[in-house]
């Protein structure tokens, strides 16, 4: 890491700095967990709700930290910098590295889909460059900081995911990670309780627009229909944007058509407009084209050759709780449980959808819809009606008004309320499971569905 000495970081961040002797050489890396400090790393020693980083400092030295970063005096066993607030010298350390940076950055906002955007970016970006991408859920305020600061001089790219509960946070982070390249994947219904509204979201995401690098790319998906509005009279001036589309007559830049589906082996799709080429997704679901069309997109944009786009796009690889297929004795399960919201449970039904088999939908509430949150849960019913699923069951109170819904209609539907709901469920339903089923297993990531996966896993092993 460039211009990181512990003098350096110091005053970038406003700090004193407390040493018994001068140090030479560069920071080798920034974390905030103490277990993943290596030698020549900076700790940030982070007041957390739970557990108070200061009580790992030294700790951090003995696995040959550099220096550390703190908000209280101790009696610390290496140099340390006093700041005010570690989480703010934490963004502001960030922002002085990403100054420093000359690597293209892509940014990837949205409401539904950022991570499999991401993974597919990443994917095709890596087919050419080094690249360097988000980790698990790093994509707050404190998550997007360290992911800026863990690129190295051997990187040359990073795909950023960027993520907001609220009015005000995406200006954070586009102050952080000014992104030389943004892709908008969709608005959807995601944080109502604090934005209220499709367009407060919009609003909220579009706040990075006044913090992006000279000369940048807005990558923008036109099939949604609030994306559709974003137009040149709210970016920067030395901007451009780029349109991408999976429905045909939309005039986008990036066209996806003659749309095939493998069922559970993937996509198939032809891309028109800008550049021309045949690809096959891995994945299946139409919204996997749609982040497979905006990989192409940012490669293109990039220069990247067309044989390697088209083999970023083959070598895309699904991730744990995200439409990931597990099989287990004649049964699969889709583990899509790390996060849900109405568009993205759509989306995984649609999925579902594709089997052969019996399909069953393990559902479970999902967080910060608003005040329409429970009719946001009741209409679900549709999908599942429209995607012939034969039973659901489900998790939690709000969730208990998608098996209210289907009452009458023709599907086999269980809801399980109360403290041990989870165990309830799992009872009742791992008995009835057979060779050729597929269960689909989503809700928000506060339920821990993750707990329901692993349980049926070990139960058919």
């Amino acid at each position: 890491m460039k211009n990181m000495t512990l003098e350096q970081i110091a005053s970038a961040i406003n700090g004193k700095l407390y040493c018994h002797k001068k140090l030479g050489g560069n920071a080798k890396g920034v974390v905030m967990d103490n277990r993943l400090v290596e030698k020549g790393f900076i700790f940030a020693a982070i007041c957390g709700n739970r557990v108070d980083g200061h009580t790992f400092v030294n700790d951090s030295f003995d696995r040959g930290a550099l220096g550390v970063i703190v908000e209280k005096e101790g009696d610390y066993k290496g140099p340390y910098i006093l700041v005010d607030s570690t989480e703010d010298a934490l963004r502001d350390l960030a922002t002085y590295y990403r100054n420093q940076l000359t690597i293209p950055i892509v940014g990837v906002i949205g409401s539904v889909g950022k991570t499999s955007t991401k993974e597919m970016i990443a994917s095709v970006l890596s087919e050419k460059y080094s690249v360097l991408k988000t980790k698990g859920n790093y994509n707050n305020d404190l998550g997007v900081p360290l992911t800026i600061l863990s690129i190295t001089e051997e990187h040359e790219a990073a795909v950023v995911e960027m993520g907001v509960s609220d009015f005000g946070e995406m200006t954070i982070l586009g102050k952080i990670a000014r992104p030389d390249i943004v892709v908008f994947t969709n608005i959807g219904q995601c944080h109502l309780e604090n934005f209220k509204t499709r367009d407060g979201i919009l609003k909220a995401k579009t706040e990075v627009l006044k913090y992006l690098n000279s000369n940048a790319t807005i990558v923008v998906n036109i099939d949604d229909d609030k994306l559709s509005t974003i137009d040149n009279s709210i970016i920067p001036r030395d901007a451009k944007i780029v349109t991408y589309s999976c429905k045909d007559g939309n005039g986008a830049m990036y066209q996806a058509y003659d749309i095939e589906s493998l069922g559970f082996n993937g996509m198939k799709a032809r891309i028109k407009g800008d550049i021309n080429l045949d690809i096959t997704i891995p994945l299946p679901g139409e919204h996997n084209v749609s982040n497979a069309v905006s990989a192409v997109a940012v490669a293109d944009t990039l220069e990247e050759p067309i044989d390697s786009i088209v083999k970023g796009v083959q070598n895309v690889a699904t991730i744990a709780g995200r439409t990931n297929f597990i099989e287990v004795n004649g049964i699969t399960i889709i583990d899509d449980c790390y996060n849900a919201n109405p568009a993205s449970v759509r989306a995984g039904l649609g999925v579902l959808g594709m089997a052969t088999g019996r399909k069953i939908a393990i559902l479970g509430d999902m967080g910060e819809l608003g005040e329409d949150e429970l009719n946001l849960h009741r209409d679900l019913y549709k999908s599942i009606l429209d995607n012939k699923v034969d039973a659901v069951f489900t998790v939690g109170e709000l969730s208990k008004s998608i098996v209210d819904a289907l009452e009458g209609k023709g599907v086999e539907a269980n809801a399980f309320t109360g403290e041990n709901s989870k165990e309830e469920l799992l009872d009742y339903v791992i008995p009835k499971l057979n060779k050729g089923d597929t269960i689909l297993v989503k809700a928000s990531h506060f339920m821990n569905f993750t707990f329901i996966v692993n349980k049926i896993k070990e139960a058919l092993d």
